[in-house]
């Protein structure tokens, strides 16, 4: 069966960046308030998940994966995200904790690029997100062995009806097998989309005392 074609060539795909400008008087001097000021417009342009990010990491022998999870916390300190401590993506961490982040706010032709080191959370402070959590992403964090080969669905919808059972009179506790993460920014790109592929980026990279270096990149 001949496959459908899509109605243009990849190649003769177009989009005009004609959003923004970037221009470095427009930067504040720290990365975190650059961010929080661009998540802030993306928040109110009614982005879906403004807080979604690609998180890259790579396995002992170099090669890289890329998903997509939920920023849950920004501070001058880092980037923060939860998740099961068995999965891929923290078995990766384990090995190499130097990580990548990429938010892309597409609608708005943006994206922020974060690179750095992925630090594992104290277990209070994963234990006070956890509670924050719907009931049913609370039982999730039980019947889920991520990352790993399951036999059908079926396999997880038993397991959450056993954890629903299993803790329905009372509170849902933290897993053992599930915690926090926060990444500490060593570098941070900021990219605006401009006319004829003339992109504006910025790179901060974080110095010895603490202070940032801001350079323009050619795009």
């Amino acid at each position: 069966m001949k496959e459908d074609l899509p109605p243009m060539t990849l190649s003769e795909m177009r989009v005009h960046y004609d959003r923004g400008r970037l221009e470095r008087e427009d930067l504040r001097d720290d990365p975190i308030e650059q961010f929080n000021h661009w998540l802030r417009e993306a928040c109110e342009a009614a982005l879906v998940e403004p807080n979604a990010m690609i998180l890259g990491t790579v396995d002992p022998e170099g090669r890289p994966a890329a998903r997509t999870v939920l920023l849950k916390g920004v501070s001058r300190e880092g980037f923060v995200f939860f998740t099961n401590t068995e999965s891929r993506k923290a078995r990766h961490i384990a090995g190499q904790p130097h990580v990548s982040l990429l938010f892309p706010w597409l609608a708005l032709q943006r994206q922020v690029e974060v690179r750095g080191v992925a630090h594992r959370l104290p277990t209070a402070e994963v234990v006070a997100y956890f509670l924050t959590r719907p009931f049913g992403s609370q039982l999730a964090a039980w019947a889920s062995p991520q990352s790993q080969v399951i036999s059908a669905r079926s396999v997880l919808e038993m397991k959450w009806e056993e954890a629903k059972r299993k803790f329905r009179a009372g509170q849902v506790p933290l897993p053992s097998f599930w915690g926090g993460y926060r990444v500490e920014p060593l570098q941070v790109e900021f990219w605006q989309g401009r006319a004829n592929r003339l992109h504006d980026r910025f790179l901060y990279t974080r110095q010895e005392d603490g202070t940032w270096r801001i350079e323009r990149l050619a795009p």
